[in-house]
C-alpha cells in the first residue's frame, strides 16, 4: 500500500450497534477521542435496525446472565442521564408451556441465575399470591427483578386472560422489557462526535495485518488509505470477513432470521402485555386441503413436520400504539450476507399460526393481514455455543466484538464497555475472559456450554 492519506488511533468498522457502542465507552471511560468509525452504510441500517429491540436479564448460564445484568445496569444510567430518550420499558418476558411441571426450565432458571438462584427464583403455585405483582406498569424504575414462576391455572387466567386456556405454567422474568435501540444508537453517536470521533463511509478491503494497521477503503469519493494504531472488528454479518483480512477465521456464522410488524385494527394483544414467548414446538394449524397442497412440493412439506417453540409477541409503540411484532427463530440454515436476503415470502403466514396457538385472536389475520404490514429480517452472527467474542484478536493490536446472535441490542452496552476495557488494558470483569476467544482454550467450559440443554436462543 502507498502512504496512508490520513491517520486515527482507532478504526472501528462497523457502525452498528456494537461499534457505536464500543467507540461510546472509549470515550466515557478512557477519554479517547481519536476513533474512526468505518461503514459502507449509514449508522445503525443493516442488522441494528432490524432489532426487536428487547431486553432480558436470564440466561441458561450465569456468565450470559451477568453479562446481560451489566448490560441493562449501563442502559438504565443512559435512560437516567438522558430523561428517558431510549424508551426504556419493564414489562418483562412471559416464557409460556403447556407442561404443568416443566422441572428442566425450572433448573435452568436456577443455573442461569447462579448463587442468587434461590432468591431470584420465586414460585406460585396457589390460586392467591399477594407477593406476586402483575407488571401492570411500564416503569423500569418499579419492577421486581428476579422472576416469578405462575404454575397455578386460577393465578394464570386471571394474571393473562389473553392467553389459551390451555397455558399451564409461565415464568416472568421481570428485569427485561424494550429499549428503543435507534435511540440508543444516535445517543451514543452523538458522544462520539463531540469527542472528536468522525464517521468514515466506505468498505475496508485491504488491511496491512501489523500496527500501525493500513486500512484500504472504497469510498464514494474513491479509495482512501487509513492509518490507524489500534483496530477494532465490529463489523456485525461481516466479522468473519474483516478477520479474515487479517488472515485470521473465527468460529462465527450467519443465520437469516425474519419478523413481521402490523397495525393490530382488531385490538387482539393486550397493551399491557410482557414480551410473550411461546416455548413449545408445535404442529401448525393446516386445512385438510392445505396440507394436500404442501405435500405436493418438496419444498414445503417440511411445514406439515413438528416445528420448535420460540414464537415471539410483544406490542410496539408503547401503551398508546396499535402495532404488533411477531417473531419465530427457527431458521437453522447458515447464510451468507453478500447475498440477496433469503426473504422467506411464506414467513407471515407461518408466524401467524403458530402465534394464534397461544393468542387465539391472532387467528383471524390468517389470510388477512391488514395493509402496511412490514415483513423484514436480519443476520444473527453466532458461534456454535451462542455467547459472543468479545476481546483480542490473534493479531496484536486488533480486537473484535460480535457474534451477539439475536441480542446485540440487549448486550451492546456491556460489549461496548467489555471492548474498551480490552483496548485500553483496562480493569475488565470476571466473565471477560469467557466472551473471549480464549474460552475455547477452556475444555471443561466449552463442554459446559456446548452440552447444555438449551443455550439461551429465544
Amino acid at each position: 500500500m502507498s502512504s496512508p492519506e490520513s491517520a486515527t488511533d482507532i478504526a472501528i468498522i462497523g457502525a452498528g450497534i456494537i461499534g457505536l457502542s464500543v467507540a461510546y465507552y472509549l470515550v466515557k471511560d478512557h477519554r479517547l477521542g481519536a476513533i474512526t468509525l468505518i461503514d459502507s452504510r449509514d449508522p445503525m441500517s443493516l442488522t441494528s435496525a432490524q432489532s426487536g429491540e428487547n431486553y432480558r436479564n436470564w440466561w441458561p448460564h450465569p456468565v450470559m446472565t451477568a453479562f446481560t445484568d451489566r448490560s441493562i445496569e449501563l442502559m438504565e444510567a443512559i435512560a437516567a442521564k438522558t430523561g428517558e430518550r431510549i424508551a426504556m420499558t419493564r414489562r418483562g418476558y412471559a416464557l409460556v408451556t403447556r407442561n404443568p411441571s416443566p422441572t428442566a426450565l425450572i433448573e435452568d432458571l436456577y443455573r442461569g441465575y447462579g448463587s442468587e438462584g434461590a432468591s431470584s427464583v420465586r414460585m406460585h403455585d396457589q390460586a392467591e399470591s399477594p407477593s406476586y405483582r402483575p407488571a401492570r406498569s411500564a416503569d423500569w424504575k418499579a419492577a421486581p427483578a428476579g422472576v416469578d414462576v405462575l404454575c397455578h391455572p386460577g393465578l394464570i387466567r386471571r394474571t393473562f386472560p389473553y392467553f389459551a386456556g390451555d397455558v399451564a405454567t409461565v415464568l416472568h422474568v421481570r428485569r427485561a422489557g424494550s429499549i428503543s435501540g435507534q435511540q440508543l444508537g444516535q445517543f451514543m453517536l452523538e458522544t462520539v462526535r463531540a469527542a472528536g470521533g468522525r464517521l468514515l463511509r466506505g468498505k475496508v478491503v485491504a488491511v496491512e495485518a501489523a500496527a500501525p494497521f493500513r486500512l484500504a477503503v472504497e469510498t464514494p469519493e474513491g479509495n482512501r488509505l487509513l492509518e490507524a494504531g489500534r483496530l477494532v472488528n465490529a463489523a456485525g454479518p461481516f466479522f468473519g470477513e474483516i478477520a479474515a483480512l487479517l488472515g485470521e477465521s473465527l468460529p462465527a456464522h450467519c443465520v437469516y432470521q425474519q419478523k413481521i410488524a402490523f397495525e393490530d385494527r382488531a385490538h387482539v394483544i393486550a397493551r399491557d402485555m410482557p414480551f410473550a414467548i411461546d416455548l413449545d414446538g408445535q404442529v401448525l394449524p393446516w386445512t385438510a386441503e392445505e396440507r394436500l397442497a404442501l405435500a405436493d412440493n418438496p419444498d414445503t412439506a417440511a411445514l406439515l413436520a413438528p416445528m420448535s417453540g420460540g414464537i415471539h409477541c410483544r406490542p410496539d409503540g408503547g401503551d398508546a400504539g396499535s402495532w404488533i411484532k411477531l417473531g419465530w427463530a427457527f431458521n437453522e440454515q447458515h447464510s451468507d450476507p453478500h447475498g440477496d436476503e433469503p426473504i422467506d415470502p411464506q414467513f407471515p403466514d407461518l408466524v401467524l399460526r403458530a402465534a394464534s396457538r397461544l393468542h387465539p385472536g391472532l387467528a383471524r389475520y390468517i389470510g388477512h393481514l391488514p395493509r402496511g404490514v412490514r415483513h423484514y429480517g436480519g443476520y444473527y452472527t453466532m458461534t456454535a455455543e451462542n455467547l459472543p467474542l468479545i476481546g483480542p484478536m490473534r493479531t496484536p493490536g486488533a480486537f473484535m466484538a460480535g457474534s451477539l446472535s439475536g441480542y446485540g441490542t440487549m448486550a451492546a452496552c456491556a460489549a461496548g464497555e467489555l471492548a474498551a476495557a480490552w483496548i485500553t488494558d483496562g480493569q475488565r470483569p470476571a466473565y471477560a475472559t469467557s466472551l473471549s476467544l480464549s474460552r475455547h482454550t477452556d475444555a471443561k467450559f466449552m463442554t459446559e456450554l456446548t452440552t447444555a440443554r438449551t443455550k439461551g436462543a429465544l
